[in-house]
Order: C-alpha cells, then structure tokens, then sequence
C-alpha cells in the first residue's frame, strides 16, 4: 500500500512546491475566516446600539462603545463620530475613506490565493513535461524498452499533475467563498453606513 512519503517521491521535485502551496492556501483561508468571524465585522446588535444613543445625542457614549468594539464596522462609526460637527460631504467622505480601508483589509491576501490555485496548476504541469521528457530519453536510449524503466517518468507525470489540480480546484473554491463573503460585508457596512448617515442627518 503506498503511503503519502511514497506519493510524494514518485511526484517527484515538483511535488515539495506543489504542497508548499498547499500549506499557504491553508494557512491564508483560515486567517481569513478568523477575520471573517461576524462579530469581527459587524458585531451583533451594535448598530441598534449606536443609532439608539445617536439618537439620544450620547455622541461621547457612542465614541467609547466604538472604542470597545475591535470591529470593521465600529472604526466606520467611530470615523463619523469624530466628524459628526463637520458638513454632510466632509462626513460622508470620511466615512468613505475609512470604508475603503476596511474592505481592503476584508480582501487582503485573498488575490494571494488566486495565484496559488494557477501556480499549482502551472507546477503540476511542468512536472507533467518532467515526467514526460524522462519517458522519450529512456525511449531514445532502448533498444527495446522495458515498462519497467518507463515507470518513474510515468509516476512523475501523473502524480504532479494529480497533486497540482489537488490543490489549485480547493483553492479556487476557498477563494471565491471568501472573496464572496468579503463583498457581502462590504455591502452590509455600506448600508450601516448609509443609515448612521441618515440618522446623523436627522439629528440635526
């Protein structure tokens, strides 16, 4: 029965790139789905909360719960907090601004993952060639060839194309599930952000 160190010398040398890959997809989806935990983002309940005390004009109580909060959508709030006194367009482009920075940091080493899933690809089949060249330089030099003598060239061709779309199709999955749920929070802040607007505007 093979066992995964066999797996993995049959590959070949494009195997340790191919699983190095592996490793740092891994790592990168799990950081962001920490990241991506919902109180991370958007705590529950926390807009009720601050529009309450908004509209309460408790703008201090407001500034210290923010402060609490270590969340995408509190730094938002907080933003406009702080230019609650300015005009409309100085505040909305504050909160812009802050906005922006946010979803950017939601979709960070994200398009890392991307390149991942088409690197992995690319080494399965370079590793595919490997194999293959070493297949038609046994040919070239047998007479008569033995399967036998064949059989590392063919290992390496299959095994790194395998391991190759292994990694590279999880990959793409992964990435387009968080690139999904980034935008999602992207348009859930934006819509929180409109309504403190709304709210603030009120206010005055």
């Amino acid at each position: 029965m093979n066992t995964l160190w066999d797996f993995i010398q049959k590959g070949g040398f494009f195997m340790y790139p191919i699983i190095l890959c592996s490793v740092v997809s891994l790592a990168i989806f799990m950081e962001r789905v920490w990241v991506f935990r919902k109180n991370g983002v958007i705590p529950e309940g926390f807009l009720d909360s601050i529009f309450e005390l908004v509209r309460e004009n408790k703008i201090s109580e407001a500034s210290a719960f923010c402060y609490k909060e270590s969340s995408s959508m509190a730094r938002i709030v907080l933003t406009a907090l702080r230019n609650i006194m300015a005009g409309k367009e100085v505040l909305k482009e504050s909160m812009e601004e802050t906005g922006k920075k946010e979803v950017k940091n939601l979709e960070k080493r994200l398009e890392a993952m991307n390149t991942i899933a088409s690197v992995s690809t690319l080494l399965g089949l370079l590793g595919t060639i490997s194999g293959m060249i070493k297949i038609f330089a046994v040919i070239s030099l047998e007479t008569v060839v033995n399967p036998g003598s064949l059989a590392g060239g063919i290992s390496e061709a299959l095994y790194t194309t395998a391991a190759g779309l292994t990694v590279a199709i999880p990959t793409v999955v992964a990435y387009k599930y968080l690139l999904g749920r980034a935008r999602a929070y992207a348009s859930f802040m934006e819509e929180g952000a409109f309504a403190l607007l709304q709210r603030i505007d009120d206010r005055k």
